[in-house]
């Protein structure tokens, strides 16, 4: 049975982007996708584009958003997205999409992430995955706070959707070792411990920026085969494999996908009300640390929502950024 405490939604695992945001006008919203350049990123920018929104694509490979905002503007028929570079893992480019941005923003959906099938570093030396899913994007909206505070007075709100993965359930945030200085390196770990993160920056933004007005979700898009899983291991495939057949996740279209993103992006139960995790396009029930993922692949762990752990990994993610 469900919960009625949690947020509910008339959609469900088979909606689509399109079915949630039928007969929906966003003439007059300013949105900003990260990593929509291929996957649930292009089906997001595509469906808001469609709805109205100004969008841009904020991407890593610029001929490759210049070729998806081409696509969009013909398979809508609305204006072209806009195109802008931004390299997560890298500082210098977070700074300067940041300091292009002019007017208010409504909408930033922080997208992007990436898998890498053994240890990277950045040239800071910090793990690639937490960097680019996790540090890139806290960047990113605190570098662009007062645009949405500026979008929030002009519409009664802004938005942002931070996209988390079941995988969050496999590991919390290592305080102790965020960069695997020392301990033998997982990739599937370093992968679950940025989805945490992403879930807990959700849950610190919303309790600090609450009040100028912008809210923050986290949501699980569910099992989406995108270019995310080119650089997998072997063994991460296998794990993917055994999941899949323990009914952990049912692979969904990229439309499907993009649809949990976009019920946090405009269902009005989620305009005022932000730190949750959305799976199945509604609000997730909690599982102690310890719940087994296979018994609970729809819940989120208590560790992605502990309002201690986000206020430390916000305070730790500034400290880094001014390193």
């Amino acid at each position: 049975m469900a919960d009625p405490s949690l947020i509910s939604t008339p959609f469900t695992a088979a909606s689509t982007a399109d079915d949630v945001l039928r007969d929906i006008d966003l003439t007059g919203v300013r949105a900003v996708v990260t990593g929509a350049s291929s996957g649930i990123g292009t089906e997001t920018a595509r469906a808001l584009t469609a709805a109205g929104a100004e969008v841009t694509l904020a991407v890593r490979n610029t001929a490759a958003g210049h070729t998806t905002a081409e696509a969009i503007a013909r398979s809508t028929g609305k204006p072209r997205p806009q195109v802008a570079r931004l390299d997560l893992a890298d500082r210098t480019t977070v700074a300067r999409f940041v300091a292009a941005w002019h007017g208010p923003l409504h909408l930033l959906i922080n997208n992007a992430g990436v898998v890498t099938g053994g240890l990277e570093r950045t040239r800071e030396g910090w793990e690639l995955q937490f960097v680019t899913n996790h540090l890139g994007h806290f960047a990113l909206a605190t570098g662009l706070h007062d645009a949405l505070a500026r979008g929030a007075r002009d519409r009664d709100g802004a938005r942002i959707v931070s996209v988390s993965s079941t995988a969050h359930m496999r590991a919390g945030v290592d305080f102790d070792d965020l960069h695997f200085e020392h301990r033998d390196y997982d990739p599937q770990i370093a992968y679950a411990r940025s989805k945490t993160a992403n879930s807990l920056f959700a849950v610190e933004a919303t309790r600090l920026w609450a009040a100028d007005g912008i809210v923050a979700n986290a949501v699980n898009p569910g099992g989406v085969a995108t270019g995310l899983q080119r650089n997998f291991t072997p063994r991460q495939r296998r794990s993917l494999d055994a999941a899949e057949a323990a009914g952990v996740f049912t692979y969904k279209t990229v439309e499907q996908g993009a649809a949990t993103s976009l019920v946090a992006a405009v269902f009005p139960a989620f305009a005022h009300s932000g730190g949750h995790y959305l799976d199945d396009a509604r609000e997730a029930y909690t599982v102690p640390n310890d719940a087994d993922l296979a018994r609970h692949p729809h819940g989120v762990k208590e560790w992605a929502l502990d309002p201690a752990l986000a206020e430390r990994l916000w305070a730790v993610s500034t400290d880094l950024l001014r390193a």
